[in-house]
């Protein structure tokens, strides 16, 4: 028997509330500070990757609580391969901080430890956008959505949630050629998705019916 989503939002949010805590604790404990004999524009330049790590980081992991939030107002009802699916992507969300902290650590290190500790950041962003999928496909497969919910909207959300594995796909395969460089493209990512888009929160004007019209 299908059950109401509010839980599940509830304690998705409270992970997602851990993770960025964690998340600022681990990449900027060792901030200039800390760092021994030197000037602090040169402790600040010497720390640039734990800042990179933590800029990247937080935007990613705030890109999939808006994601989250924007797709489970939708959800009216929960079974439990649906629970099944949103733990999952809650499993990556928290490696998220661990793959971070990895990746700050080894900015500086050799092209072999780079290509390693960028390859398990971004293959734990891209499980969390795979399991993401899955949630909505089986929730629209299963009619666990608002039954107001206009069927264009629905599959306007699908179809934008299927581009994004895809090009984490294309930042991720540029890891080989230069981990710095995969970085930038997910920084450009992180800012093509503050563009409004199908199934995002709508202008307080727009009065945020159910059916989506306009977006």
């Amino acid at each position: 028997m299908a059950r109401d989503a509010s839980r599940v939002e509830t304690f998705s949010d409270g992970v997602f509330a851990v993770v960025l805590t964690v998340m600022a604790v681990e990449l900027l404990q060792n901030g200039p500070a800390r760092v021994g004999g030197r000037e602090l524009p040169d402790a600040l330049a010497h720390a640039w990757p734990s800042y990179l790590a933590y800029v990247i980081t937080f935007g990613i992991a705030g890109q999939i609580w808006l994601g989250h939030h924007n797709m489970w107002r939708y959800v009216v009802r929960v079974d439990q391969p649906l629970l099944v699916f949103n733990l999952l992507v809650l499993l990556f969300v928290a490696a998220i901080p661990f793959t971070a902290d990895l990746l700050s650590d080894n900015l500086r290190g050799s092209p072999t430890e780079q290509r390693l500790t960028a390859a398990l950041y971004f293959g734990t962003v891209l499980g969390e956008s795979i399991f993401f999928n899955l949630s909505w496909w089986w929730a629209r497969r299963r009619r666990l959505l608002h039954p107001d919910l206009d069927p264009r909207l629905a599959r306007a959300v699908a179809r934008r949630l299927q581009l994004r594995p895809l090009l984490y796909l294309i930042a991720f395969a540029f890891v080989f050629v230069d981990p710095i460089l995969s970085l930038v493209l997910y920084l450009l990512l992180l800012g093509l998705s503050l563009v409004r888009r199908p199934g995002d929160l709508p202008p307080a004007e727009d009065g945020g019916a159910v059916s989506g019209r306009g977006r």
